[in-house]
């Protein structure tokens, strides 16, 4: 059985289905009641339990009754995934204290209530997977999304606490940091922005289904980390290797990179302080450019056929040099 926080539409909506199609009962967790009751029928339409509870992430209590409630209903909770977050796209001199807050509520607390909440019941089972959806960006910041930046490398450090941690104790129970590239959600539709333009993700674009099979996938098979998307790759040694080039790189493509050629409407409502209503689902606007594959996320997911592969190739080449 599964928990997606943060289901109600983007990343978390596709993981959700992702679990369903999978064969698992699934609890989804947001706070628009309306999206909530829409993916729990499209969940039931999989012939697969589901169970909708609307709950801010940010809340610890409300979570923790959250999974108290789902132990009860749908069963022992298998999966527990924190797919929940906001971010302000806005230069840092403009930001508020309240934006700032409010972000690492939910991107980054929020992940933390909820690791919390199933670490409460999987601990004592010694079962379990809890995955958290980080970011290239919990390496590598970038300018206009500093409090986002600064929640998922917060998240970055907890988990390498977390981890350390699980296995001073021999615990059984796994937890996976997927660290995701661009993808197209419709985070970009309803984000709070002080750009001139409407707000985009940088290039290349990834679908949200991609996102969710890596999803899937981590809370199978994944070690303490998982990256999706050579974008993601290429950020992450970037910035461990030279990062003041990311700095150089970024000062001059991330401006224009974020911004659509539309202008942004004046007063839009954003869902930073309250849920933006609406029937979104898991994709944005940028269907035509996105990307359903990822080759880099296929040899990982294959990376020991390719291993085996690879050796045999080898080996045979190996055998006719010598015959010759």
């Amino acid at each position: 059985m599964a928990v997606v926080a943060g289901a109600s539409a983007g990343i978390g909506r596709a993981a959700a289905l992702a679990f369903a199609d999978a064969g698992a009962d699934v609890a989804v967790l947001a706070r628009n009641l309306e999206r909530l009751a829409s993916l729990r029928v499209e969940i039931e339409a999989r012939r697969r339990r589901a169970l909708a509870i609307p709950v801010d992430i940010a809340d610890a209590d409300a979570v923790d009754a959250a999974a108290a409630r789902i132990e009860n209903e749908l069963g022992p909770i298998d999966v527990w995934v924190n797919a929940a977050t906001v971010s302000v796209f806005s230069p840092v001199r403009e930001m508020t204290s309240h934006e700032y807050r409010r972000v690492m509520e939910v991107t980054y607390l929020g992940a933390v209530h909820g690791t919390l909440a199933a670490l409460r019941h999987m601990a004592p089972r010694q079962h379990g997977a809890i995955v958290i959806v980080g970011s290239a960006l919990a390496y590598r910041g970038i300018p206009l999304q500093s409090a986002y930046c600064a929640a998922k490398h917060a998240l970055q450090g907890f988990n390498d606490s977390l981890q350390a941690e699980l296995l001073h104790e021999h615990s059984r129970v796994r937890v996976t940091m997927v660290q995701l590239s661009a993808f197209n959600t419709p985070q970009f539709e309803w984000s709070r922005s002080r750009l001139p333009n409407r707000a985009r993700p940088m290039r290349p674009v990834y679908q949200p289904e991609l996102a969710a099979d890596a999803i899937v996938w981590a809370a199978r098979h994944g070690g303490r980390e998982v990256k999706v998307g050579m974008p993601a790759v290429v950020a992450i040694w970037a910035d461990k290797l030279w990062p003041r080039a990311g700095d150089w790189y970024l000062a001059r493509a991330a401006y224009t990179g974020q911004q659509s050629r539309e202008p942004r409407v004046p007063d839009a409502p954003d869902n930073l302080d309250a849920s933006v209503p609406g029937a979104f689902g898991s994709h944005g606007r940028f269907d035509r450019e996105a990307h359903r594959f990822s080759l880099q996320f296929w040899l990982l997911m294959h990376s020991r056929a390719v291993m085996a592969m690879t050796a045999a190739v080898l080996a045979m080449a190996t055998l006719l040099w010598l015959a010759s």
